[in-house]
């Protein structure tokens, strides 16, 4: 392509949105003149059926549920007066019991005020506010530290808990969680309660809950006296629930500017709610990942931010995109497995990571780079007339034009700052993306069936680990034996690997050393 018709491509499809502060370059991905105008049809499709989400309509089927994380930032849009009032209170509520914990009105027991935030979540409780929390905090700024427990990794589990820096003491643990079952969650929390108590401490003093009203979680807080209790909605799901208390306590609590986060994120749905697709960067996305995977999940999609304070937007991007439109069956029944493959580091990291691979290699993805003008930082000469930002920006734009001179599509999205405002946009300008990316190609974006069943796998698996456990005798037996003896001859391998997990652990002894064929084992 020559420079001319490249610079007047760049100028035709750039997508400029002041209010937001927000640009997106879609001039290089390779779609002819008449792409946007073919896909309309479809286009206006997904914006009635988004109006509709918005207005309140059943848009999980599955579920039968409304979707109305929209409203989270624009309650005066809820479809109803009570659900308005809820949201109105719940971001009250937050802001209230963050300045008491600041102030010192809220406090533990045994210290004069709470140092620290714990956040004990998993999934849609924890990546946003991981993101958020890494994007915008500043330890010389903050006002209060923040740590996740994210997994049911006891070791992990330890290292959170005994960080250096602030105790127990001087801890609030935020535990989140919508039923209050969530295993990963429930162990978390069970973890840290016995490492509150072996330090001599209450841990219903140092805990405050999010989760939906009556459940078993929001029940037990209100026997044990929790200091606070707050609201999560049925009608927003995880990944979605960063603007609800889900992560608007935990910003609260570390100083962040939660309004400008709603501000901007309302600021960029107000600009998606456009009809004019050109001028509708949510829109223009969708159809850029439509384009580059076929309508099916093709390509990968490649997320580069060019700012280490963006380095977590891959991880929660994964979850926002691939639990969304990751789905075996469309809106009809019909099988079609569908999805959108993310991953992405940070640039310059990647130029070093594998960057060779996206230039050289397979031809299977396409990539979001996302652009931040203000260098921020120092603003020191590392050459004449050149700053370790101009490095960095230009690494970025190196590597575009790389990709390009060797036919690898992207896009760019640009912004001036990462500030709260640009973070609630971004949030809101890819939730809008999966949105209507998902009506283009008829999936329920909004349940995760995948998770569920990978959720009662494990749940038989730790069945079949119990019976295991209890079939152990003084008799020395192989897996094979154990299996016939509580009747899951099939499934000898699962019972093989139960038991080295729990030989390893100390409970259970071998007593044969062996390969899964011949290790026997007994009784601790």
């Amino acid at each position: 392509m020559s420079d001319d018709r490249r610079w007047r491509r760049y100028r035709d499809h750039l997508c400029r949105v002041p209010g937001i502060g927000l640009d997106l370059d879609v001039s290089r991905m390779p779609f002819d003149d008449g792409f946007l105008d073919r896909m309309e049809p479809a286009m206006r499709r997904a914006y009635d059926a988004m109006e509709a989400l918005e207005r309140g309509a059943i848009a999980n089927p599955d579920e039968n549920r409304m979707v109305g994380h929209y409203w989270l930032r624009a309650p005066e849009r809820a479809p109803t007066p009570e659900i308005a009032a809820a949201i109105a209170g719940a971001r009250r509520a937050v802001a209230e019991f963050a300045a008491a914990v600041h102030a010192g009105r809220i406090r533990p027991p045994s210290a004069p005020r709470f140092r620290r935030a714990l956040c004990i979540g998993i999934g849609g409780s924890a990546l946003g506010p991981m993101f958020v929390a890494d994007a915008l905090g500043d330890p010389a700024a903050d006002r209060m530290r923040i740590g996740f427990i994210d997994n049911t990794d006891p070791d992990g589990i330890a290292r959170e808990l005994a960080a250096p820096g602030e105790g127990l003491g001087e801890t609030l643990c935020v535990v989140t969680s919508k039923s209050g079952g969530t295993p990963e969650t429930r162990n978390g929390m069970l973890l840290a309660a016995a490492a509150y108590a072996a330090a001599g401490l209450d841990f219903p003093r140092h805990a405050a809950a999010v989760t939906m009203p009556g459940s078993r979680l929001d029940r037990q807080a209100a026997a044990e006296g929790w200091l606070a209790r707050f609201p999560m909605f049925d009608w927003v799901g995880g990944r979605t629930s960063e603007l609800s208390a889900v992560g608007l306590l935990p910003a609260a609590l570390q100083g962040i500017d939660t309004e400008g986060m709603l501000a901007g994120a309302a600021a960029c749905d107000e600009a998606t709610r456009s009809r004019e697709t050109r001028r509708n960067p949510a829109a223009l996305l969708a159809l850029m990942w439509h384009l580059a995977s076929d309508g099916r999940g093709a390509r990968d999609m490649v997320v580069l931010p060019y700012k280490d304070r963006l380095l977590l937007l891959g991880r929660y991007l994964q979850q926002l995109v691939m639990e969304s439109l990751g789905k075996r069956l469309d809106l009809d029944g019909r099988v079609v497995e569908q999805g959108l493959t993310v991953y992405g580091n940070k640039g310059s990291t990647d130029q070093h990571a594998y960057v060779q691979q996206l230039r050289d290699g397979l031809p299977n993805f396409f990539a979001v780079f996302v652009r931040v003008l203000e260098s921020g930082g120092a603003a020191l000469e590392v050459e004449p007339g050149v700053t370790a930002g101009d490095y960095l920006h230009g690494f970025l734009l190196g590597t575009r034009e790389a990709l390009s001179e060797n036919g690898r599509p992207s896009v760019t999205i640009s912004v001036r700052r990462v500030d709260a405002r640009t973070v609630g946009a971004l949030i809101a300008l890819f939730e809008r993306a999966v949105g209507l990316y998902a009506t283009l190609v008829r999936v329920n974006a909004y349940h995760q069936p995948g998770v569920e069943a990978g959720k009662r796998a494990a749940a038989a698996v730790l069945g079949l680990q119990r019976r295991a456990a209890a079939a152990l005798s003084d008799e020395p037996r192989t897996a094979a034996e154990i299996a016939r003896l509580i009747g899951t001859a099939g499934d000898a391998e699962t019972v093989s690997l139960l038991l080295e997990h729990l030989a390893a652990n100390g409970r259970a002894a071998v007593a044969r050393p062996g390969g899964p064929s011949d290790a026997a084992y007994t009784r601790a």
